[in-house]
């Protein structure tokens, strides 16, 4: 697939999504969402890659949601299939098998705010907004509210989300919308530093561990537990759980076989 609207490339072990329409604010259309689709389904299938970074080009904006024009005047078929694409895009990365970082500067509202969200771990610079302002034009964040209720919570996702305001990074931080605030000229060398501890990591074991923890987040609580059993029965079979604990005992790095 030729991208006209991200930029992708894998080195170095990572895999690099970009939106790359910083004069529009990097919004989120039908072609963008396919693209990043494509982009992750690539991530997934080689072995090259074992951390992806999801970011957006420029200074003002990682992402300020959809593009509007594509997402009116719609038949409900028609609406119902472009939404599917966004569901599809949130549940890529829940199905990667590879640890994702969101690198957030500028803006990350509605669509765009979901966007930063999917990813395991979510990066931003001090001068980075997050918010779901929909409301304000006769709109309801529907397709973000799965996962910021599961990373904040009911009552702060509703004040958000019935409100339309916008709040600053570090408000984000504390209400655990995202993972850590760095400052504006230091955020690629932040996601290289998480990359490169991730990459360091057996990949056997994280597939497992992801995977096996987006499974139990949706499960009651007695079967998650019951569940976690059985994958923990697995993982310590693997060979990389095996070697970690004979190198933690015999006091020496562990080498990974990623098996």
């Amino acid at each position: 697939m030729d991208y006209q609207n991200i930029i992708f490339q894998i080195k170095d072990n990572i895999a690099r999504i970009t939106l790359n329409q910083p004069e529009k604010r990097n919004p989120l259309s039908r072609l963008t969402m396919s693209e990043i689709l494509d982009a992750l389904k690539k991530s997934k299938s080689d072995d090259e890659a074992r951390v992806i970074v999801l970011t957006g080009a420029g200074e003002k904006a990682f992402c300020a949601g959809a593009n509007l024009t594509e997402f009116t005047g719609n038949s409900i078929m028609e609406s119902r299939e472009l939404f599917g694409l966004y569901a599809e895009v949130c549940l890529a990365f829940t199905s990667l098998g590879k640890p994702s970082i969101a690198a957030v500067k500028g803006l990350a509202l509605a669509g765009g705010c979901g966007l930063a969200l999917y990813p395991d771990l979510t990066i931003a610079t001090k001068n980075a907004k997050f918010g779901v302002p929909e409301i304000n034009v006769g709109v309801w964040p529907m397709m973000v509210s799965a996962s910021m209720l599961r990373a904040v919570g009911r009552k702060k996702t509703l004040e958000l989300m019935c409100l339309g305001e916008i709040i600053d990074a570090q408000e984000a931080l504390s209400i655990g919308l995202i993972n850590r605030v760095v400052a504006d000229d230091q955020l690629e060398d932040a996601v290289n530093k998480i990359a490169g501890q991730l990459i360091s990591k057996s990949s056997a074991v994280l597939k497992l561990g992801i995977e096996s923890f987006n499974t139990m987040s949706d499960m009651e609580y007695s079967k998650a537990v019951m569940f976690l059993r059985e994958m923990v029965t697995q993982l310590m079979n693997t060979e990389d759980t095996k070697e970690g604990v004979t190198a933690f005992m015999e006091k020496r790095k562990p080498v990974w076989k990623d098996q």
